[in-house]
C-alpha cells in the first residue's frame, strides 16, 4: 500500500526573511503568520516557512534556468492575464509573458524574491 502524503511546507532561506513574507503578502496576497523566532506565509492553501541565513554563512546564488533538482513553484490563478498585468503594474520582473502551452492551460512566470521562479496557471476546467 503506498503512503499517503500531504503537503506541508515549502521552506525557503533569505537574507531578509522579513522582506521575503512582505513580497508574498504584497504581490501574491499570501497572509504574514508570526511565531516566536519565525515567520510564516501562508499562500494559497500551502505554508511558507522563512528561514533566516545564518550568521556570515557563505550561501550559493540561485542557479541559471533550467537547473536539476527543485525548478520552481505554481500557482494557480482565475485571469492569468489580468494577475500578470497587477504584478507588473507592482514592479515585479516576468520571466515568461502569458502564453498557453496547450489546450485550456495558460502559464507565465515570475521571478519572487532571491531569484525564485514562480509559475502562475490558468486551467480551463474543461480540460482537466
Amino acid at each position: 500500500m503506498p503512503i499517503a502524503v500531504t503537503w506541508d511546507h515549502v521552506h525557503l532561506r533569505s537574507p531578509d526573511p522579513e522582506a521575503t513574507a512582505t513580497w508574498l503578502r504584497d504581490i501574491l496576497g499570501g497572509e504574514i503568520v508570526r511565531a516566536p523566532g519565525r515567520i510564516d506565509v501562508n499562500l494559497g492553501g500551502a505554508r511558507i516557512f522563512i528561514a533566516p541565513l545564518e550568521g556570515d554563512s557563505a550561501v550559493s546564488p540561485p542557479p541559471p534556468h533550467p537547473h536539476q533538482g527543485l525548478d520552481h513553484f505554481g500557482l494557480t490563478v482565475k485571469d492569468i492575464d489580468a494577475a500578470a498585468a497587477e504584478i507588473k503594474a507592482k514592479g515585479v520582473t516576468l520571466t515568461r509573458e502569458p502564453t498557453t502551452i496547450r489546450p485550456g492551460v495558460r502559464i507565465c512566470f515570475i521571478r519572487g524574491p532571491e531569484g525564485i521562479s514562480i509559475e502562475l496557471l490558468e486551467r480551463d476546467k474543461k480540460y482537466t
